[in-house]
This record gives C-alpha cells, structure tokens and sequence, in this order.
C-alpha cells in the first residue's frame, strides 16, 4: 500500500500503523561476493546524541532523509512488486532509518527479512539516534546488516564526509554479517538536484568519498542511487562498476536501465512500503551469496 508521501513522519500510534507493512512479493536475477572471517561487535551509541547541526541551511531536516526520500517524487512508481520471472533467486531485506524508530527486528525476521541497510549518518554532523537500536537489533535477530551515510555533496569534501560516517557507525568487520558500507547519494533535498555541483566536481565527489571509505575499511562503499539522477548529475559516469557495489532505486516491476558501468544490480530498493518496516529490498542472489558479499 504505497503512501503518498514520506516527507511527513508519523508518531505514536500512527508510527505504530506505518510499520505494518502489506505482503512482500518475492522476485528474481545475478549477484557477485567475495570472502573472509571476524567476530561482529556491537556499535555503542554514542554517550549523547547529537544535535543536527545547521549544516550552513536555515531548515536542515536530516531525520526526513533517508534511503529513496526523494526517489517517488523525483521519478514516481510504476509497479507494485518485482516480476517472479527474474533468473535468479532474490533474497529479500528491508532498509531503515530514524523514520522507523525502535524496530521490531524479530518480526522483521520471521516474515524473511535476511539483511537490512541502516542509516547511520548525513553530512558531518548528523547521527541517527535510532541507530544503535537498529544495527543491533537487526544482528541480534540474525540478519547480515550494514550501515549507510545520506550524503550533502554540497556541503562537505567527500572524505570529510566519509570520515564522520565511519567514526559514527559505517565501519566494516569480516564477520559475514556486516555488509560494506554504503553511499546514500540522489535527489538533493534541499535544493538543486546536483547539489550545485559539475557532473566532473560530482565524480570527483563520489570518488573522495568511495577511496576514504575504502582506506578507512578494507571495503568499497556500496552506492545507491537512480539510474536518472546518475546520469543527470555524474554524466552516466562508468568508473565505479569495478570496485563498487551497486544498489539501485526503481519503485516498479522491473529494475530497468542500470546506471553506466554496471551490469547488474547488488541491491534493489524496488518500494518504500511493503512487508517489512522502511523501504523493500532485494538482494541479487541467493543467502549464500549474501553472506559471502558481507565476507569481502
């Protein structure tokens, strides 16, 4: 049942409402992975949340941000759940943020959710203060989770912004349940689709980014992003297919076109409603391809 709108955040019971979530349509098609081994730690919440900064605007909104805020409005829905004709076994998942508050991890669990993204951060001075709740809870209840950073190109250098996300959450274990971080970058919510910057100044961008993350961690960063603010805004840039895992929105049957440089899709964000809390997810292949990604 897709809502109109996620810009408006409910509360209370009407949060409690949201968060019950109509049938998941199961789907199919191909996926790589990697491998290794660790021990998962738990992320601790930092001792006091901190308070979203001003980041330079007047009306910085950073809990109504999150993976595909901007996608319906931008690019609409066209489909209510994947094709079951895909060639490969989908595996489903779900991504959050503070939206969803407190989740209920074993629920999620139960009705199949095998992993989930969460966001951890936007900007240099935003922190979800749901998020230790959320990481966690989604490990404890045996989903492969990662974590993910709402990036303001406009803002902040690639790395600095890159450097707040790993210190607040977006690190890297080879534990096979953390998935490699990953890059929330789409729809300006703030003003410019581009975020003011060149489509050269915007690769240039990703790429700070990526290669911090990269340094930082061990992995590259997995991007997520639309096929048509990809090409308006980096030129339909080819570069990252190689190295960076690739995690698409597409609010239809279909996934359609892929952004240049990849041939398939790791992800797919393919509703933001659906059985699971937060937006509906498909990874693009079989559990055991999932928990080899999460390896490295």
């Amino acid at each position: 049942m897709p809502r109109s709108s996620r810009s408006v955040r409910p509360t209370g019971t009407t949060r409690s409402a949201a968060r019950r979530r109509l049938p998941l349509v199961a789907a199919l098609a191909a996926a790589t992975a990697l491998v290794a081994g660790a021990a998962a730690p738990a992320y601790a919440a930092d001792p006091a949340p901190l308070a979203p900064a001003p980041e330079g605007r007047t009306a910085f909104h950073p809990d109504r941000d999150f993976a595909g805020s901007t996608v319906a409005a931008h690019e609409g829905r066209s489909g209510t759940a994947p094709l079951a004709s895909l060639a490969v076994t989908q595996t489903p998942g779900l991504d959050v943020a503070s939206y969803q508050g407190n989740v209920d991890w074993s629920s999620a669990a139960a009705n199949g959710a095998q992993f989930a993204y969460v966001k951890a951060t936007e900007g240099t001075s935003y922190t979800n203060p749901s998020f230790a709740q959320q990481y966690n809870g989604s490990y404890n209840s045996g989903l492969i989770r990662g974590a993910y950073h709402f990036a303001l190109p406009g803002n902040s250098s690639g790395s600095a912004q890159a450097n707040w996300f790993v210190d607040h959450g977006g690190g890297w274990s080879a534990d096979g349940q953390t998935l490699p971080p990953a890059l929330d970058i789409e729809y300006n919510p703030y003003g410019a689709t581009c975020y003011g910057l060149s489509q050269s100044g915007m690769v240039s961008w990703i790429q700070d980014f990526s290669n911090t993350v990269h340094y930082r961690t061990g992995r590259y960063p997995t991007i997520y992003t639309t096929t048509n603010w990809w090409s308006s805004c980096t030129g339909n840039y080819g570069g990252f297919g190689a190295t960076n895992p690739l995690w698409i929105a597409r609010y239809s049957s279909t996934v359609g076109t892929l952004p240049n440089g990849w041939s398939y899709q790791t992800f797919w964000q393919f509703a933001d409603s659906g059985t699971f809390p937060g937006d509906q997810d498909l990874f693009n292949g079989a559990s055991d391809r999932l928990s080899a990604l999460a390896l490295g």
